[in-house]
């Protein structure tokens, strides 16, 4: 019994970046392209497509992938997943957010986009704060995400470390890595405020489609956000990994294709 649990655990850290897309995503662009008001569209005399289904639907489809992901997850492993519940704190925030924004005569109230950046802003931070909090927990999210068990060979690293007693530098080297991760994620919630505001600069509230272009701007903000967002901190991965493994190495002596497992 002892060998099949970190053996389940394992499985269900092998795909971090999957586990983001399916539960925060995904649904953020279901909001983005799923909500747009029919009536309205035939109102501006732009014709509805089959997927606009307004705003409260949408929410309701949205909500579908975390929830549906995170009682799969949680009937498989009988554990929490931390990323359905952050996808749900996502849908919620941003499907709430944009119901409370449109106003029913086809206007969007002020600060639109303060409001939107603010939202932006604040997956990354709680992430940031959840992987900077975790780090002396059983499970650090630095582990989920870039330090585990099916790209390491921890088993081999942690022991050639309790062999030449290195386990404080070990530590060290560690946290280091925690705080620099959690820092990629204050960088990208930053960069999200920033993002919303410039493009929802010069945003005409009050015009006959102002919900149209609200939605225009809340498609390009999420394409530019992997790029403008996503490539940064794609870097900051790389170096970070780079760093992990010169440093594993001064501590252990392994060299890079002994720390990491055979691809």
């Amino acid at each position: 019994m002892t060998d099949e649990a970190p053996k389940a655990t394992k499985t269900h850290q092998e795909h971090p970046l999957a586990n983001i897309l399916i539960n925060v995503l995904v649904p953020v662009l279901v909001l983005s392209y799923l909500s747009k008001d029919p009536a309205l569209q035939e109102q501006l005399g732009k014709s509805a497509k089959p997927w606009h289904i307004g705003p409260l639907k949408a929410l309701i489809v949205a909500l579908v992938l975390p929830l549906g992901y995170g009682v799969w997850h949680f009937a498989k492993t009988r554990k929490f997943n931390f990323f359905s519940g952050l996808g749900l704190f996502s849908v919620l925030l941003t499907g709430g957010l944009t119901l409370y924004l449109w106003n029913k005569d086809g206007t969007v109230k002020e600060n639109a986009g303060l409001l939107f950046g603010l939202k932006e802003a604040a997956i990354p931070l709680a992430l940031g704060l959840a992987v900077f909090f975790s780090k002396r927990t059983a499970t650090p999210l630095l582990n989920v995400f870039l330090y585990n068990d099916s790209l390491f060979d921890i088993r081999k690293i942690e022991q050639r470390v309790d062999d030449s007693d290195n386990r404080d530098r070990y530590r060290s080297l560690l946290d280091q890595a925690n705080v620099i991760f959690a820092g990629s994620f204050f960088l990208s919630s930053a960069l999200n405020l920033l993002l919303a505001l410039w493009f929802f600069r010069g945003f005409d509230r009050g015009a006959a489609d102002a919900l149209e272009v609200y939605n225009g701007i809340i498609g390009k903000l999420t394409g530019w956000g992997f790029a403008v967002i996503g490539i940064p901190l794609l870097a900051i991965m790389f170096l970070l990994l780079k760093r992990l493994l010169k440093g594993l190495h001064e501590i252990t002596g392994l060299k890079e294709e002994e720390l990491l497992l055979p691809r």
